[in-house]
């Protein structure tokens, strides 16, 4: 029993959670409701992650993973991109929608999701190996749990 107990403490030693950065409002009550209500994995190959860090959560892989912050600052009014996201079954969320800056082609670009018009914001990075490999469609799937946060602005 003991050499099991020992096995099973070193494979899980060799799993270490994806750090993250806490957003500035991540202790906001709903920011809780949010990520209890997100699923479990993003689609095929995005298993979720444990994560370092207060309302958060993380699918994929440790090297690339897709990470989701809540709480974080809202936006004001801008010209970056904003699309209506309807989710399968339920509701929509508006999302702006951002190239990582540093990209030099599309193949390499990892993109930035941050609710538009919804307290306490959410923000969704999807690193260039992933968005490289498939569609972000997988946004889609966030939709119920982000619709529990107050939306106060749409797209136009």
């Amino acid at each position: 029993m003991a050499v099991g107990t020992a096995a099973a403490a070193v494979l899980t030693s060799c799993t270490s959670a994806v750090p993250v950065e806490v957003a500035p409002s991540a202790s906001d009550p709903v920011c809780a409701e949010v990520v209890l209500a997100l699923p479990d994995e993003l689609g095929d190959g995005l298993p979720a992650l444990d994560t370092t860090a207060q309302a958060t959560k993380a699918w994929g892989t440790p090297e690339d993973p897709v990470v989701l912050r809540c709480g974080v600052e809202p936006l004001g009014p801008t010209t970056d991109r904003c699309v209506t996201v309807e989710t399968p079954g339920g509701p929509s969320v508006d999302w702006v929608v951002v190239p990582d800056e540093d990209a030099t082609d599309a193949a390499e670009t990892g993109w930035t999701f941050t609710t538009y018009g919804r307290e306490p914001a959410v923000e969704v990075y999807v690193p260039a190996a992933v968005a490289g490999e498939r569609s972000t469609s997988f946004v889609d799937l966030l939709g119920p749990a982000v619709w529990r946060t107050e939306q106060l602005r749409t797209c136009l």
